[in-house]
């Protein structure tokens, strides 16, 4: 069974409350004299050892919701925070400490540096957390074999399956042990039987603590899902 390993204690507490929260999000981008609201007032929490999906059609604001939750874009109103800590509005220094030290991304088209090793990408981020590593090369390499990459801890993404790249792009998501994983269509272009496997993964991701949220399109992901969350026109309609 491939289960996702902590590097550090399997006992360490979270925060409580919810891991990851949205008040009142608001988001428009304006092209001359248009204005897209992308957002519209969303609230949103997600609770330690939650699997969530975020579901709607293209251009209903899953990425713009993941992307303002993560702090890589500004609401124009409202505010995150994570395990407790506010992360919006806030200096770009700021929120990439607090997204590096406590969130993990994982993307559809997996967030790997391609001239690094895929053990050489989980050493990287655990780099740039700015927290000192104490399991190092152990902790990376326990890692990636609860994950079933062991073996190809010292091959480039290039040389990776879709299946391994996924795997690969959520070993870099967990390297910090984070309390919130975003993962943005994760399974877009894997087979049906890989997607599975990665779902599953998520799924035990979430039951060791973290909260993970998931914005896609798929069926399947929705289903695996403890609560499921639609978005149209930058409003949620239900969960």
């Amino acid at each position: 069974m491939i289960e996702p390993a902590s590097s550090g204690s399997p006992g360490a507490p979270r925060a409580r409350g919810p891991a990851i929260e949205g008040r009142s999000l608001h988001r428009f981008y304006r092209v001359g004299e248009e204005e897209t609201l992308a957002l519209r007032g969303v609230d949103i929490q997600v609770e330690p050892g939650e699997l969530v999906a975020v579901v709607g059609p293209s251009g209903s604001g899953k990425s713009t919701l993941l992307a303002c939750l993560a702090g890589l874009d500004e609401p124009d109103g409202g505010s995150v925070a994570i395990a407790g800590r506010p992360i919006s509005h806030r200096s770009e220094w700021a929120r990439a400490r607090i997204r590096a030290r406590h969130v993990g991304m994982m993307f559809q088209s997996a967030n790997l540096v391609e001239h690094l090793t895929v053990e050489q990408n989980v050493a990287l981020v655990q780099h740039l957390s700015g927290v000192p590593d104490r399991a190092g090369r152990v902790g990376r390499v326990a890692l990636l074999d609860s994950l079933g990459l062991s073996h190809l801890a010292r091959r480039y993404p290039n040389r990776l399956s879709g299946g391994e790249s996924s795997r690969a792009g959520l070993a870099v998501a967990l390297a910090n042990e984070p309390e919130v994983l975003l993962a943005d269509e994760p399974t877009g272009e894997l087979d049906t039987d890989t997607e599975a496997q990665v779902l599953a993964l998520l799924r035990r991701t979430a039951q060791r603590g973290t909260a993970v949220l998931v914005a896609s399109h798929s069926d399947a992901v929705a289903a695996a899902a403890d609560r499921r969350i639609t978005i149209v026109d930058g409003q949620l309609v239900g969960s």
